[in-house]
């Protein structure tokens, strides 16, 4: 998050506007008394809002901001007319993208506040491009509905999910993605009520949907299952709960382990080929968004920092303890999930921390150098080996 906030803010005097013209504050529509003096273009009701947005999505957008929203100047040929129409659309589609990347991210850093901003930014790109009964309006709807949620404003949260329930309804084949998303924030909305039923119907949806759309092995099924698993551990069901845990470790698992792969293997070119071919080649390869960065980060620590303080509340040689013994596999798999995602982040500190971490628990679990009869296991090992390697 961009914490440091320039002294970037102009004053603003409405009576001294010209007539018809309202200048409204960016968040909460009320008159603006305030300006950003970098971009020119956004207005505020006082300085909270303005570091709120600032720190939220401004900082990032800014200058694309400028551009977007100077007027646009008279061409009298149709054909530039036109072209300068799709040119913009282009630019908001691009800023749609941003801003929700931004917004999720922040959702999963539980920047609940700030991920406010960059959803109400989302929407407005969104209408502009789709117009203001479209279903591509959802995701905004569904960002601020969730970043209610975690700000405990259920009411508010209610109306944004009511909002974008009534537009998938309305909407001839919604896509499962679509379905998807919304049947997760469904679902976090009612865990958040205490109607645990309902959370896990519209949680056990969400998967169906996720896995017809992406494939039952994408990430993106994961925090479906992941937010399962958090109500049946409160409901005290644990069995069941680290059973789904260890299913979202499986599909991270095997997701960063293909990144590390293409990251690690030697650039397939053929002759005659340069460097910048390769260059392009390596990009092209699977890769994690700043969002699913920040949900690899939520995600994989709050299950390794679960496992770790179940492994301290054995007591030893009680029947606990067999019980931890099936599950200490898992608590290597996930250490080695985060080394391989610091190794991904480029986070040489963290790298260093999980290493360490992940070698004392392979050993501990029996996974060390030497060769193993289970797949699994030994899979896992000679990944953690592969790693090393890397890092040599």
């Amino acid at each position: 998050m961009a914490d440091t906030i320039p002294a970037n803010i102009s004053p603003l005097y409405p009576l001294a506007n010209a007539k018809g013209t309202d200048l409204l504050c960016e968040l909460c529509q009320k008159p603006a008394f305030i300006q950003c003096s970098k971009c020119r273009v956004t207005y505020y009701c006082g300085p909270e809002h303005q570091r709120a947005d600032w720190i939220g999505i401004h900082a990032k957008i800014c200058d694309e901001l400028a551009v977007l929203r100077k007027p646009v100047p008279f061409l009298t040929s149709e054909k530039d007319r036109r072209e300068k129409r799709e040119e913009l659309i282009q630019q908001q589609l691009r800023m749609i993208v941003i801003t929700r990347t931004t917004g999720q991210k922040l959702l999963f850093e539980n920047h609940f506040e700030e991920a406010v901003p960059a959803a109400l930014q989302s929407l407005k790109f969104a209408i502009d491009v789709h117009g203001s009964s479209s279903v591509e309006l959802v995701p905004s709807y569904l960002i601020l509905g969730e970043a209610s949620i975690g700000l405990q404003r259920l009411s508010q949260a209610e109306e944004y999910l009511s909002q974008a329930q009534w537009t998938v309804l309305k909407t001839d084949n919604p896509s499962n993605a679509i379905k998807s998303q919304l049947h997760r924030n469904l679902g976090l909305l009612f865990s958040a009520k205490g109607d645990y039923g309902r959370a896990l119907e519209n949680l056990a949806i969400d998967i169906f949907h996720a896995s017809d759309e992406y494939g039952t092995e994408d990430i993106r099924v994961s925090g479906g299952y992941f937010s399962m698993a958090n109500i049946f551990m409160y409901k005290n069901k644990q069995e069941i709960a680290y059973d789904l845990f260890g299913r979202v470790i499986d599909i991270w698992y095997d997701h960063l382990w293909r990144i590390v792969q293409a990251m690690t293997a030697p650039p397939d070119i053929p002759d005659g080929l340069g460097e910048v071919v390769a260059e392009i080649t390596q990009e092209e390869k699977e890769h994690l968004d700043e969002a699913q960065q920040a949900e690899a980060l939520k995600i994989l620590h709050s299950i390794y920092s679960l496992l770790v303080e179940t492994s301290e509340a054995v007591d030893s040689g009680s029947e606990a303890e067999s019980v931890w013994e099936s599950r200490r596999m898992y608590t290597a798999k996930t250490a080695l999930c985060l080394l391989m995602l610091y190794f991904v982040l480029g986070d040489r500190e963290k790298i260093g921390e999980f290493d360490s971490k992940t070698a004392e628990l392979l050993a501990a679990a029996g996974l060390g150098d030497s060769p193993q009869s289970d797949e699994d296991a030994t899979g896992i090992a000679e990944h953690y080996r592969h790693i090393r390697a890397a890092l040599q």
